[in-house]
């Protein structure tokens, strides 16, 4: 059995949508359990839909031109994404889909019109209290897999295969953070393997959606963005899978971000650790947690680009299992904040790191790199949520400043500290640029350090010449 993924631009169009179809059918017989996100965007829409009902707007949340001209497709958020515009997108995909095949066509048509009446209700609700609550954005949020994987069912059933729906609510089971819930891992374990033994009797494949969840209690939660990739590997895991497949929009894992250069390539084959690197570290095909369910129970993960689905893509492994040194590639996140903490009570001191750290934890911020000397601590965080909160405590033990507009980058590969001459490169090929922090010697994995955001497409491009061009 395997697991495949398919994620927002994956899902499209409908288009996209056919190819989805045609790829899963080629997989028969093999029992397939298909992910699915909703459809590109729709997710913004709805958060946008959600906030406008929180500013008691539930009109502009639910009203569209039926026929929008380029102004109102360019307007600002208020009037931008709109829950008429949603429904009609998902009816045109459905017609378009389902064309010939009248009894799923209005069995489809009629579960969209029943599901926006629902979205509508729970609009207009937030918009008389004006409140929005975490419960309630969840709620929001979940229409769109709900929506997309009905949708892409029937169309798998038009096609001729065996199809079952499996609302993912029933299976991903998380503790009660309603927007990024923490998956309870033995009650996924039970409850998957039961679905599937089930479903699989009559079906060769089970559809269920991406980052949507809930608690035991049956209240809906999600996984946080990027989540689909997550509920995939706890399928994966669950089930035992031979094999977890991401079908996304490029040709696997890349050297570097194509969107920042032109001339990269794809890289046939990298070890877990190497691809959990770059996921954390900025890479945007493969959600951070997606590796660690796959690690547990040594499950390959494959990263396929679902537009050209006989490209290779990218077969990542066990560790053990990949014996290439060397950088792999190079990954970055742009947006980045710089906190350096200076006190003096540092020194020949002890307890103050944990000080330090405490007030980060109150706060639920993680911290990405971290450099310390006796007296100073430089970290970074991708986040601006709760700062002038962190600083303020932290500004009552010892001196603090900020330095916004940061971008880190980061070389990933494998053994890096045995590969002799390796920081003469990194750093003579960026001997231009301002390097603010760098941090080595927690993982053996990467070399990450800190440049001014205005310099990131200049340095990654020439890290990039340094050690995939040459």
């Amino acid at each position: 059995m395997i697991v495949m993924k398919f994620g927002g631009t994956s899902v499209r169009d409908g288009e996209a949508v056919e190819r989805l179809v045609k790829i899963v059918g080629r997989n028969s017989p093999q029992k397939t359990v298909v992910v699915v996100s909703a459809l590109a965007g729709v997710t913004d829409s709805l958060i946008k839909i959600a906030r406008h009902a929180a500013k008691g707007q539930a009109g502009k949340a639910m009203n569209l031109p039926e026929e929008p001209d380029e102004r109102h497709l360019d307007m600002t958020d208020e009037s931008a994404v709109l829950i008429s515009g949603l429904e009609k997108r998902h009816l045109e995909m459905a017609e378009k889909l389902l064309d010939g095949n009248e009894e799923l066509l209005s069995e489809t048509t009629e579960i969209i019109k029943q599901l926006f009446t629902k979205l509508k209700e729970i609009v207009r609700v937030i918009s008389v209290l004006e409140e929005l609550s975490d419960m309630s954005m969840a709620k929001i949020l979940s229409y769109g897999e709900i929506l997309s994987s009905s949708i892409i069912h029937r169309a798998m059933l038009k096609s001729g295969l065996r199809c079952a729906f499996a609302d993912a609510r029933s299976l991903i089971i998380t503790d009660g953070k309603y927007l990024k819930g923490e998956p309870q891992t033995d009650i996924i374990c039970r409850k998957v393997p039961e679905l599937l033994e089930r479903e699989f009797r009559n079906n060769d494949v089970v559809i269920t959606q991406g980052f949507i969840s809930a608690t035991a209690d049956g209240i809906g939660t999600t996984l946080g963005r990027g989540g689909s990739d997550y509920t995939a590997a706890l399928i994966g895991m669950a089930a035992n899978a031979s094999e977890i497949q991401i079908w996304t929009d490029v040709d696997g894992v890349h050297t570097t971000d194509p969107r920042k250069v032109n001339k990269t390539r794809s890289i046939s084959v990298m070890s877990f650790s190497e691809a959990a690197e770059l996921s954390f570290f900025g890479a945007k095909v493969l959600h951070p947690a997606t590796i660690q369910p796959a690690v547990e129970r040594n499950i390959p993960v494959r990263v396929l680009n679902s537009m050209q689905p006989d490209r290779q893509g990218t077969l990542i492994l066990r560790d053990d299992e990949v014996h290439e040194n060397g950088v792999r590639a190079i990954s970055f996140k742009e947006n980045i904040t710089v906190i350096n903490v200076f006190s003096m009570k540092m020194l020949n001191a002890f307890g103050f790191l944990t000080r330090l750290f405490e007030v980060f934890g109150k706060y639920g911020i993680s911290v990405d790199l971290i450099s310390t000397s006796e007296v100073n601590v430089s970290l970074t965080v991708d986040s601006d949520t709760s700062l002038d909160g962190i600083v303020g405590e932290l500004s009552q033990f010892a001196v603090v400043s900020v330095s916004r507009d940061k971008s880190q980058v980061s070389v990933v590969g494998k053994n890096l500290k045995e590969t002799t001459g390796l920081a003469k490169r990194i750093f003579g090929a960026v001997s231009d640029y301002n390097i603010t922090m760098i941090s080595q010697g927690a993982s053996d994995i990467n070399i990450s350090f800190v440049v001014n955001k205005s310099d990131l497409t200049a340095v990654v491009s020439a890290l990039h010449r340094e050690f995939f061009e040459g």
